[in-house]
């Protein structure tokens, strides 16, 4: 494990592959960590990639610096974190890999700075969110689906983040990836990130900032507002989507090419669910050659 520090946290992350190789990150969701990417980060460090995979804020040994910082989970947070690694790590340009959380900063990256993203592959599409329409009520199927976001509005749901963090996790692991076998050891493994001071704390202001029911973080309001215009992305980009995934299915993001005007290619997983890093790392392994490709 290695850290840096950027403005506002130091971020924990590990390394893996030859310092001179073409920088990958890999950006994971929630609730999840770094373990996520375990079957992928081998064959890219094999292929000569230098590959960079953190811990958000508000998992495992990443810290905020300051206690006044808000804690904060709002999608402009998540991609000013992914850009000031870079930064703090020199690093100009790279390929953006994630998911969920990590998918979200990742798109965030390519869209408002493409000059550092020389490609994305991004799982379950477009993830920047338009919190403008988020009033909207969805299906009554994809309402069932967001059963915890609605739970993490109550103070009741925080308590019971805060109290049954692993049994919430756990269940919404059995849920989102319903053909996954995972075992006690490999969630076990992971869990272990949800013991953050900040866990809590970031998770509920993620998922009410995104309907407008809490205020973010007043440094990121630039970023906020120029992410309100749902900008393009323009860099080559490989969208991935598990078939089974049981939070988001592939249905949501089959319009989502509109968004991008770039090269682009999207392909539905089979039998993976919405911790597809997991189930499926050949898919996100061939994902990156795809990119290469698409780069010509």
């Amino acid at each position: 494990m290695r850290t840096v520090r950027t403005a506002t946290l130091e971020v924990a992350y590990h390394e893996h592959g030859p310092a001179d190789g073409a920088p990958v990150f890999l950006m994971h969701g929630f609730p999840d960590d770094i373990h996520a990417w375990d079957g992928v980060v081998g064959p890219l460090a094999a292929a000569g990639r230098r590959v960079i995979v953190p811990w958000l804020r508000g998992y495992g040994p990443t810290r905020f610096l300051d206690t006044a910082t808000p804690r904060s989970g709002q999608q402009a947070a998540l991609g000013a974190d992914l850009l000031a690694l870079m930064d703090a790590l020199g690093i100009e340009t790279a390929d953006l890999v994630g998911y969920d959380w990590g998918g979200r900063a990742s798109c965030v990256v390519a869209a408002l700075w493409p000059e550092r993203a020389r490609g994305l592959v991004s799982i379950n599409g477009y993830n920047i969110q338009n919190i403008q329409r988020s009033v909207r009520p969805g299906t009554a199927m994809q309402e069932y689906r967001y059963w915890y976001q609605w739970y993490l509005h109550t103070e009741r749901g925080v308590a019971g983040l805060e109290r049954n963090r692993r049994e919430l996790c756990r269940l919404l692991w059995r849920l989102w990836s319903p053909n996954w076998a995972f075992d006690d050891a490999t969630f076990e493994r992971t869990a272990a990130s949800f013991d953050n001071p900040d866990f809590v704390a970031v998770s509920v202001q993620s998922y009410r900032h995104r309907y407008g029911a809490a205020p973010g973080d007043p440094a990121l309001e630039e970023i906020e507002r120029r992410l309100a215009a749902q900008p393009a992305i323009g860099v080559p980009t490989v969208v991935l989507h598990g078939e089974a995934d049981g939070v988001s299915p592939p249905e949501d993001s089959a319009g989502h090419a509109r968004f991008f005007t770039g090269p682009y290619r999207r392909h539905v997983v089979p039998v993976a669910g919405h911790f597809l890093p997991q189930e499926a790392p050949e898919a996100v392994v061939a994902a990156l050659a795809e990119l290469d490709a698409l780069r010509g």
